[in-house]
């Protein structure tokens, strides 16, 4: 049996630890909500944005419009967009996964060869993927502690650059979208080429005529890449407050978990301090009855 004072200095050390995941609890909180504001604010531009995208691309011939393009795949590459800390629960171990399942099923052959490679969004990311061998394009670490719409800019003119320069046929992004505080979805999406696909909304627009000036084939060219823009500065508002609701539920869990320890353990000290009292009473009965027999 432990000690008293080992007992003593394991609850001393889990309630310093309490400490440390109550508050992290709370800044988890506070960014939540900043970061939770962010997303549902961002929605609805980004999704009209994508709608407009759609009435304009079922009047034009998207073929040559080269974000549009849809080539032979034979080069791919995977944004990979996690976290650039831990201590979030399964935030980035599943997503990571999920990254990695991807990638040997929709490019089995390609990944083989090394002719798949990532993008990595998040050092929790790049730490995993680099420690494994697989061959990374670019990495971008350090953003989300202060997310800026020129960080998303920067890194979807990259993405946009490797794939008009035939640096990738094709480019796919995998991330966390923020649910509720305790629910994130991964999502696995078609980056470039755009996916013109008509929703049932997009099609009864389309047949409604509109006067585009100058013309429809020069707005999509300009409207394209501030859509590609804006798509992903949604997904890295959707990770980052994602990250944050995981975080927050992780530390809420955590510092549970050090109340219930603390219980169990106060309870042991209370046994093994109960039977130290009891060690003590048989020792001082026990010598009064030599020294009564001894008289």
């Amino acid at each position: 049996m432990a000690t008293l004072r080992e007992i003593r200095r394991r609850i001393g050390g889990v309630k310093s630890t309490q400490k440390i995941t109550k508050a992290m609890k709370m800044v988890a909180a506070a960014k939540l909500r900043r970061a939770q504001d962010a997303v549902i604010a961002a929605r609805p531009y980004a999704r009209k944005m994508k709608e407009l995208l759609n009435h304009l691309a079922a009047r034009v011939d998207v073929n040559v419009h080269p974000h549009f393009a849809v080539r032979p795949v034979k080069k791919a590459a995977i944004i990979v967009v996690t976290a650039d800390r831990g201590l979030c629960g399964a935030f980035n171990s599943n997503l990571i996964r999920a990254a990695a399942a991807h990638s040997q099923r929709q490019y089995g052959e390609l990944q083989a060869s090394g002719a798949v490679k990532l993008i990595c969004v998040g050092k929790k990311g790049f730490d995993f993927f680099s420690k494994k061998g697989y061959p990374i394009a670019r990495k971008y670490t350090g953003l989300f502690a202060a997310l800026q719409f020129g960080t998303a800019r920067s890194i979807a003119a990259d993405a946009m650059a490797g794939f008009l320069d035939g640096e990738y046929n094709r480019i796919d992004i995998v991330y966390n979208e923020f649910k509720s505080i305790m629910q994130q979805r991964i999502m696995i999406e078609q980056f470039l080429p755009i996916a013109a696909a008509d929703t049932p909304g997009t099609i009864q627009q389309s047949q409604i005529d509109y006067i585009y000036e100058p013309s429809s084939g020069a707005i999509i060219s300009a409207l394209v890449p501030k859509n590609i823009n804006v798509q992903l500065w949604r997904i890295l508002l959707e990770s980052n407050a994602a990250e944050q609701g995981a975080r927050m539920t992780a530390m809420d869990n955590a510092t549970t978990n050090a109340s219930d320890l603390i219980h169990d353990l106060q309870l042991s000290y209370n046994k093994a301090r109960q039977a130290s009292i009891t060690k003590e009473l048989l020792e001082i009965v026990s010598g009064a009855e030599a020294l009564t027999q001894s008289s």
